[in-house]
Formats: C-alpha cells, structure tokens, sequence
C-alpha cells in the first residue's frame, strides 16, 4: 500500500494540515517542523497526488492544446515551440489530435473543462455552431494559434496569410513567371485556405496577368495532396512556369511528382512553399517558401495565453507576426 498524507503525519507527529502546508510552500511552519515532515516523505516514499495537490491549491498548471493535424510539418513544429515555452513557464500540455474531425472537438473541449485545464489553445478554425456556443460559454481563458476564425472575439496570433501570399506571388512574377500554378488549400479555412487564395489572385491582378482557371487546384495542405495536384496540373492544356503551393507540405509533393515525371526543380519549373517549416531544408532542391515565424508563433501563443490567465486584460486585439521570403534552390529567374 502507498503511503497517505496521514501516514506522513504519523510518522512526523505532526497534523494533516501541518504536512499540506509543507508539500504547498506554506510560510506558516516553523523550521523543524518543515524538517521532520520532510524526512518521513522520504522515509515512506510518499508520493503527493498531483490531482489532489491541484484541488488544494486551485491550480492544475494544465494547457490543453487542439490540433487538427499531427501528421503535418507545420504542426508538430509550432506544437514543439509551444511544449518547450510551456515547460520553461511550469505548464503541461493535454494536446488532442483532431484529424479535422470537429466532433472530436466538442468532445475534447469538455474534457478540457472537466480536468480543470487553466488555458485553451486552439490551432485550427473549422466550427460548427455547437462548437462556438460552447467556447463562447468557456470561463477558462482560449486563444487561438496560426488560425482567425470568422466572428470569434478571442485573440489570434497569426501572421497575414493574405499579405504573405500576394508576395509569394508577386516574387515569382519578378522572376520572370506569368503562367503560376496554385495548389491552394481548403476554402472552409478562412485564414490559410481564402486569404491565401485571394494574395494570389489579386498579385496577379495587380501585375496585369489574367487568371487562367486550369493552372488553380485545391487540396488539404498534405503530401499527397501536393502531388496529386500536381500531376492534375502537368495533364491540363496549359503548362506553369512556377507553382505556388500553400503548404510546404503540399510543396513537397508537387516536387516529387515532377521528379516521377522526368522534370527538373526549377530547370523546368519552378515550385514555391509557404509556412518555413524545417522539411523545407530537408528535401533537394530545397524549397524557398513564405516563411511564418513558427517558433515565434508557438511561444508567442502560450505567453500570451499565461498572460490572460493572471487576469490581464489585452485591449490591442490579434497579434500578427511578420512573414519573411527564405529563398532556397527551388525557384529561378526566366
């Protein structure tokens, strides 16, 4: 049998709450009393329960974090920034891995609810109206990361997507490009899915290139997705120069159908990405991409979150983070 709270008490001859006021960091215990109780914690190897210890302090230091997509490289990298800023603040993370099942949402928030978690982040904006209510009726404090939902108050750290596409865009027109495939990614998606679709349009509206339907594809920011999408866009009557995928997911895919298909990157054509995640480093050629700051986002996100959860009051609504071209081996001028 383990030892008990009153068993340490025994053994010390002191009171229960004597012993509670040692494991919390009570001021009120005189020093040889702190010292007795100590020493038969490690006489009985007495192991305090974290949930009784939160009960008592009112204070879990539990995180819960949505994800919609663990498999993605951009994900498990913001998700890293966000474990280790965390850590470093003496908060443990629940993360939930929805796989853009919004049922699995509803049920994970209320788990959230029940086990006392003292802060949600939330990195996707797929929702149905069960969803906004029950987050609307949240007490604990939410933010929301990489993602702006429509008609949420809560904050976002994000970056532009749309600012960040249309100089995605216009970089490969000052290479030379008129021809740009885009492999976009889901238009439920407010921020990555529209915003960065509609950079992409209006660059090249601006730069008096006509929108040619054949060259635009839509997929779900993964792999597969990029290269599926790709080869669509190889057997359409008119061939890019360049491609501008959403992801660098889906960036890398298209990358890989080109190779199976007897092209090369970017002797033949070129192919851009868009997050910075570290794959981008790790594929050859490698990928210039639309860099979001991931490892900034992630910790600006839980400093944020804690900040909210000491009572402060943030007037100044999202905060958006700068976008930055990295330009690899992946491009060339025409």
């Amino acid at each position: 049998m383990s030892a008990k709270i009153k068993d340490v008490a025994a053994r010390a001859g002191v009171s229960t709450t004597t012993v509670s006021r040692v494991l919390n960091g009570g001021k009120y215990v005189r020093e040889d009393l702190r010292i007795r109780v100590l020493r038969a914690i490690e006489e009985l190897g007495y192991a305090p329960s974290r949930i009784a210890r939160s009960l008592v302090r009112n204070k879990t230091n539990l995180l819960g974090v949505i994800v919609p997509d663990l498999t993605s490289s951009f994900y498990s990298t913001i998700l890293s920034s966000i474990e280790e800023t965390a850590a470093k603040n003496g908060y443990n993370l629940l993360v939930c891995n929805i796989s853009e099942d919004i049922d699995k949402e509803y049920k994970y928030l209320q788990i959230f609810k029940e086990m006392r978690a003292e802060g949600v982040i939330i990195m996707h904006e797929k929702m149905n109206e069960e969803i906004r209510e029950f987050i609307g009726r949240m007490e604990i404090p939410l933010i929301f990361s990489s993602v702006k939902p429509l008609n949420q108050s809560f904050i976002s750290v994000i970056v532009d997507d749309y600012a960040a596409a249309y100089d995605a865009t216009a970089y490969l027109i000052g290479l030379g490009h008129q021809s740009i495939g885009f492999i976009g990614g889901d238009m439920r998606d407010v921020t990555s899915g529209q915003n960065r679709y509609l950079g992409y349009c209006n660059a090249l509206k601006d730069h008096g290139i006509g929108y040619i339907h054949e060259l635009v594809r839509f997929g779900d920011y993964k792999v597969k997705s990029g290269y599926d999408l790709m080869g669509e866009l190889l057997r359409s009557k008119r061939q890019p120069t360049a491609v501008f995928a959403v992801s660098d997911d889906m960036a890398i895919g298209a990358v890989n159908c080109l190779a199976d298909h007897g092209l090369r990157v970017p002797g033949d054509i070129s192919v851009m990405g868009f997050d910075g995640s570290q794959m981008t480093e790790l594929v050859r050629p490698r990928i210039t991409s639309m860099e979001q700051p991931i490892h900034r986002m992630g910790k600006v996100t839980v400093e944020t979150l804690l900040r909210l959860i000491e009572g402060d009051v943030l007037k100044n609504g999202d905060i958006i983070l700068d976008h930055k071209l990295e330009e690899r081996e992946s491009c060339r001028k025409i």
